[in-house]
């Protein structure tokens, strides 16, 4: 089976997107983790795992890619996943905003990372606490960022998704156990076919990043979890192995790695 580790249902016309799971979960889809954004994306996305239950595992918390919450907002956002405490879930998409601080800087506007890191240090502080993994938005020199902030709270379980970065982060990551997560872009851009050739196989698994679109042969196409076939196949030729194999390595990692089934 197939598993989309990242993926934002909530971000697709309703209509789209129920018949695209449903068609998804009726072939070899198994499942899809479905990250949340902000407050209103976390209850959109609880109900579709309660729609899709044991298929769609929902994750909480407040892109980073976006004004930070002003300290109140994110006690009442935390408080609102402890709540939940008793259902299946993970922390996410959370991290540090390496897209936003570029394009900051870029424009010579100035910019504050304060917030953000206060922010992570509580999404970390609250993952650590119910002990659920977390899924980190953090590329280049923010996963070492991250990681440090991972290592404080002593963090079990850590997902980083469509990572980019260096040779030296990725050994960290790989040394703690970090998860990574390949999206379609494998199979065109060669800085991610070569990070997919040096990452453990055992810590890897696919995802869509849907309904982000992807260029190369998917241009023009609708991303969604069915993608992450061509994931999997990519994985496969770049690790010499079977495509079949390289389908059931996958599979196992994330059922592993987020308790599947709850």
């Amino acid at each position: 089976m197939l598993y989309d580790a990242h993926i934002h249902l909530d971000g697709y016309p309703p209509e789209e997107r129920d018949d695209m799971l449903r068609k998804a979960f009726a072939g070899d889809v198994g499942g899809a983790v479905a990250v949340s954004t902000g407050r209103a994306s976390c209850v959109e996305t609880r109900e579709l795992a309660r729609k899709y239950p044991g298929r769609v595992l929902p994750a909480y918390g407040h892109h980073p890619e976006q004004p930070a919450l002003e300290a109140g907002e994110l006690e009442e956002l935390c408080g609102w996943i402890r709540e939940r405490r008793h259902e299946p879930f993970a922390i996410g998409e959370v991290g540090l905003p390496y897209y936003l601080r570029k394009e900051k800087g870029a424009a010579g506007e100035p910019f504050d990372e304060a917030p953000y890191v206060r922010q992570l240090d509580r999404f970390a502080a609250l993952a650590a606490e119910l002990d659920r993994p977390i899924v980190l938005h953090a590329v280049y020199e923010d996963a070492d960022k991250a990681l440090e902030l991972l290592e404080r709270h002593r963090v079990r379980k850590a997902h980083f998704h469509w990572f980019k970065g260096s040779p030296e982060s990725q050994r960290r990551m790989a040394d703690r156990g970090c998860m990574i997560s390949f999206a379609p872009d494998i199979v065109y851009e060669d800085e991610i076919r070569e990070l997919a050739v040096a990452y453990p196989l055992g810590l890897i698994m696919a995802e869509t990043d849907g309904p982000w679109p992807f260029e190369g042969p998917f241009a023009g196409r609708r991303t969604g979890p069915e993608m992450t076939r061509d994931v999997v196949r990519a994985l496969a030729a770049l690790k010499g192995l079977d495509p079949r194999e390289m389908e059931r390595i996958v599979e196992r990692n994330t059922k592993h790695f987020y308790e599947w089934p709850w």
